[in-house]
């Protein structure tokens, strides 16, 4: 007996293309298995262990793997169970996701901040986003206290001495401001605890509020506070890439 799945059929099934275009992807070698260009219509392959990429993107093709993004609300922990029964995201995905007790938590947010964290049981992927060998960058909004100065950017790029350690943003840009406040783009690729309200109330603009926009490529957009939505096939792509998987 045959093991294995054929290719095309794998593709389609991940929602790559239909059958036919899969095929044709296929023969104009346009398809890796296990770093190897496939061009054979007959190649059956494991899903479940098989690392395919399309154009050079990795797909997810094992159907057990889920990819999501939450946007955590204020005043809930970013943990999936909490013993002391606070809020935590874990209640948001208890009766919406099927399988969710294997679900890993990418990135924490504090209590006090909203903003976007992945779930995934795709234990590799969840293990090398959280790793800061592999610099996968997050943007966050911050409103401050009072009016930001031209040079605070060049300043936070260069670095900040905290108390455990230098730290520096890639990029800040001040988005928006009003007396009083203003609103600022901060992007980093640091997981250090309360990094982003640390660094700014070092240099003298305490946060007020905080949300986390972006991880990696990957997008809040007009998601509402507690709300879950399944990455896109290319989103999940995007983050295998940027991990070196």
């Amino acid at each position: 007996m045959t093991e294995g799945v054929r290719l095309q059929k794998v593709l389609s099934q991940a929602g790559v293309a239909s059958r036919r275009v899969a095929e044709k992807m296929i023969r104009d070698g346009r398809v890796e298995v296990d770093g190897a260009v496939v061009t054979e219509l007959g190649t059956r392959v494991e899903p479940g262990t098989a690392v395919i990429r399309v154009d050079g993107t990795r797909i997810s093709v094992d159907e057990s793997h889920v990819y999501l993004a939450l946007n955590k609300p204020r005043g809930m922990l970013s943990t999936m169970s909490d013993d002391l029964g606070r809020p935590c995201i874990g209640d948001l995905v208890e009766h919406r996701v099927r399988g969710n007790k294997n679900l890993f938590h990418v990135g924490r947010l504090d209590a006090d901040t909203e903003g976007l964290i992945l779930l995934t049981n795709d234990g590799e992927l969840a293990h090398r986003l959280m790793h800061p060998s592999f610099e996968v960058p997050k943007t966050y909004l911050a409103t401050v206290a009072g009016t930001v100065p031209r040079g605070l950017g060049k300043k936070l790029r260069a670095g900040v001495d905290l108390e455990d350690g230098m730290a520096r943003v890639d990029h800040f840009a001040v988005v928006d401001a009003v007396p009083g406040k203003s609103l600022v783009r901060v992007t980093l690729h640091e997981g250090r605890n309360r990094i982003v309200r640390r660094l700014l109330a070092e240099v003298g603009y305490p946060v007020q509020e905080l949300v986390r926009t972006d991880i990696g490529t990957v997008s809040l957009g007009d998601q509402r506070p507690g709300s879950l939505r399944p990455l896109r096939r290319n989103e999940i792509g995007e983050l295998y890439k940027a991990v070196g998987l």
